[in-house]
C-alpha cells in the first residue's frame, strides 16, 4: 500500500520537513519533566483546572459567583463577558486564572525556546481553540511579557484566522504553487479527535501568489466523537463530504485543482501512514495497514478529470502554515495550537515574497549595500 500511494501522490512527500516556503525543524516534539508531559500543563483542560482551583476557596465559603456550574462547562463567550463585566469578583477569579495559566504556558514555552530545534525562534503564533477568546488572547500577551521580562526576545502572537479555517487554509502550502495555476481552489481537510471539518479554499492565487488572500469558500463540519464511528465508517463519511463539497464547487463554476491537503495529528511518515499521536481518532489510525491517502484516491481518482493528488502533514504544522505569508519579516518561527493537548512546530523561512531563496537575497542585499557604499565613497573622493 506504501507504495501504491507514493507512486498515486508523488507531489511531495506527506509528512515532509522540506515545504515549498519553508523547512519544518521540528514539529510535535514531547517534552516532558518530572509532572509528565509539558503540553498538558498549558492545554484547554489545564485552564479549567485553573480556574476551578481558584473557584474553590470562595466555593467553601458559599461565595462562588459562578455558582453550581461546573468550571468545564462554563463557555469561552460567558469568561469573556466576566472579564468586562461588573461583578469584580467573578472577574478578579478569572484573572487570576488567566495570570497561572500565563505563567505554565511561559514555563513550557521556556522549555521548548531551550532545545536546538526552538533555539532561534524569533516569533510564536499561538492558535487552537483556547485562542478564540478574550481569555486566551490576554494570556497569550501576558505569556509574552513574562518571556520578555526575562530577556527572550520572542514575540507572541493569537493566530490571524479562526482556528477552523486555519486548519484547512495552512493545507495549502502543502502543495507546489504550479497546482494552484489554471485552477480557482482547492479541497482540504482538517481531522480533529473531536472534529473533522472539510473544506473548498479559493487559493486567489492571480492576486497574490503567496496565497495571502486564500479564503475558505465553504466548508462542512462533523463532530464525529458524538457519533462514535469505526475507522471506515469515519473515511466513508469524509469521502462523502469530500464528494458534497466537489460538486458544490462544481455547480458554482468553481474550478478545482486535483488535490486534497490534510491535516491530521500524529507523526505523518513518508508513505502517509500515522506512526503515533492519533490515539484520539476513532479506530486505530497508527495500523500499519491503514492509510488514509491511499484510501481518499481509492474512493476519489479524479478531480476535474486529473488524477488526485493527496499531501497529509501534522494539525499543529497546518495551522502554523496559514501563517506563511505573513511570516516573511523574520526568518525563524513557530507555532503552538493549545487545545486538548499542545501542537507544536517550528520553521525556517526558505523563500521571500519575491520567491528567491533567502540566502540569494541575504547575497543580493550585500551586493547592493557594497555597491551603494562604493558609490559614496566615489562621491566624496571627488
Amino acid at each position: 500500500m506504501a507504495e501504491d500511494t507514493v507512486s498515486t501522490t508523488g507531489i511531495a512527500r506527506h509528512g515532509g520537513a522540506r515545504l515549498p516556503s519553508v523547512d519544518i525543524d521540528s514539529f510535535n516534539i514531547e517534552l516532558k519533566d518530572e509532572e509528565g508531559f509539558l503540553g498538558d500543563r498549558a492545554s484547554k483542560g489545564a485552564f479549567r483546572k485553573i480556574l476551578d482551583r481558584w473557584r474553590k476557596p470562595l466555593r467553601k465559603s458559599g461565595e462562588d459567583p459562578f455558582g453550581d456550574e461546573s468550571s468545564d462547562e462554563i463557555s469561552k463567550k460567558a469568561l469573556d463577558a466576566i472579564l468586562v463585566g461588573d461583578d469584580t469578583e467573578a472577574s478578579a477569579v478569572v484573572h487570576s486564572a488567566i495570570e497561572e495559566f500565563a505563567q505554565e504556558l511561559a514555563y513550557v514555552t521556556r522549555r521548548f525556546l531551550k532545545t536546538k530545534a526552538w533555539a532561534k525562534t524569533e516569533r510564536i503564533v499561538v492558535g487552537g481553540g483556547f485562542r478564540e477568546s478574550r481569555l486566551g488572547e490576554r494570556a497569550i500577551a501576558r505569556t509574552e511579557i513574562i518571556l520578555k521580562s526575562e530577556d527572550f526576545k520572542i514575540d507572541m502572537v493569537p493566530i490571524r484566522f479562526h482556528p477552523d479555517d486555519a486548519g484547512l487554509l495552512g493545507t495549502l502550502h502543502l502543495a507546489p504553487s504550479w497546482i494552484f495555476e489554471a485552477h480557482d481552489g482547492v479541497l482540504a481537510v482538517d481531522i480533529g479527535g473531536t472534529n473533522i471539518r472539510c473544506g473548498v479554499v479559493e487559493t486567489r492565487w492571480k492576486k497574490a501568489p503567496d496565497l495571502s488572500k486564500a479564503t475558505v469558500w465553504k466548508s462542512d463540519l462533523w463532530r464525529h466523537a458524538d457519533d462514535e464511528p469505526t475507522r471506515e465508517g469515519a473515511v466513508k463519511r469524509l469521502v462523502k463530504m469530500l464528494k458534497d463539497l466537489i460538486a458544490a464547487a462544481e455547480a458554482e463554476d468553481i474550478k478545482l485543482a486535483p488535490f486534497i491537503g490534510i491535516s491530521c495529528p500524529g507523526v505523518i511518515n513518508e508513505d502517509g501512514g500515522i506512526e503515533k499521536g492519533a490515539q484520539n481518532l476513532p479506530g486505530n489510525w497508527e495500523s500499519s495497514k491503514f492509510n488514509l491517502p491511499a484510501s481518499l484516491v481509492e474512493a476519489i481518482p479524479q478531480i476535474g478529470g486529473h488524477d488526485t493528488a493527496i499531501v497529509m502533514h501534522n494539525d499543529g504544522v497546518a495551522q502554523g502554515l496559514a501563517e506563511v505569508p505573513f511570516m516573511q519579516d523574520v526568518e525563524h518561527w513557530g507555532v503552538l495550537t493549545i487545545g486538548t493537548g499542545l501542537g507544536n512546530a517550528c520553521f525556517t523561512n526558505r523563500k521571500k515574497e519575491n520567491g528567491k531563496d533567502d540566502k540569494k537575497s541575504k547575497d543580493e542585499n550585500d551586493d547592493e549595500k557594497s555597491e551603494k557604499k562604493a558609490k559614496k565613497a566615489k562621491k566624496a573622493d571627488a
